[in-house]
C-alpha cells in the first residue's frame, strides 16, 4: 500500500468513496442527509486538491487506484486575547472503500495524516465524528484522539416527516 497526495484523476475514486460515506450518515441521520448524494462532485473535488490549504491523501495499491482517502484542511486559530494562536490540521473526510476494508488502511492513512501534520508543525489533529457512527469513534480513540468539545443539539421541528 501507498499513500501519495491525490491527484486529479483520483477524483473520480474520491467522489465513488464520498458516497460510501454519504451512505453511512444517511442511515445514521435521515433527517440530516440525503441518500444518492455526495458531499462534492468530480469538479468540486479537483478544485479542492488544487488549493493550497486543502491537502488530500490517497492510499493506493499496486494498479494505483485509489482504496482510501484523506481530505485536510489546514487551519491557522486566531489569536484574540484568551486563545493561543497555533496551527491545526483538520480532517474534512477520511475513508477506507467498503471493499478494502480490514486491512488496516485507515490506520495507515491516518498515521501518514499524523506524520504529515507533524511535518508542517500543526499543535493538533481534529475532526468531527457524528453521533451513532461508533465504528468511527472508536477507529479515532484507538488512533489516540480524545473529544475535544461536544456539539449538542435539540430537535424542535420536522423536516420531510422526520424528526
Amino acid at each position: 500500500m501507498i499513500i501519495r497526495k491525490a491527484e486529479n484523476r483520483d477524483a473520480k475514486r474520491i467522489v465513488e468513496m464520498l458516497s460510501q460515506v454519504l451512505e453511512l450518515h444517511a442511515e445514521i441521520r435521515p433527517d440530516i442527509f440525503l441518500s444518492g448524494t455526495t458531499k462534492y462532485n468530480e469538479e468540486e473535488i479537483i478544485k479542492i486538491l488544487n488549493t493550497e490549504n486543502k491537502l488530500t491523501y490517497v492510499a493506493v495499491g499496486e494498479d494505483d487506484i485509489a482504496v482510501g482517502y484523506a481530505m485536510c484542511i489546514l487551519k491557522n486559530t486566531f489569536q484574540n486575547s484568551n486563545m493561543n494562536p497555533f496551527k491545526i490540521l483538520y480532517i474534512d473526510d477520511i475513508c477506507v472503500d467498503w471493499a478494502a476494508r480490514g486491512q488496516h488502511i485507515g490506520t495507515q492513512l491516518f498515521e501518514y495524516v499524523k506524520q504529515q501534520a507533524k511535518a508542517l508543525e500543526c499543535y493538533e489533529i481534529t475532526l468531527n465524528v457524528w453521533e451513532g457512527n461508533s465504528a468511527a469513534a472508536a477507529f479515532y480513540n484507538n488512533m489516540g484522539m480524545k473529544p475535544k468539545r461536544t456539539e449538542m443539539e435539540l430537535i424542535i421541528g420536522e423536516k420531510n416527516g422526520v424528526k
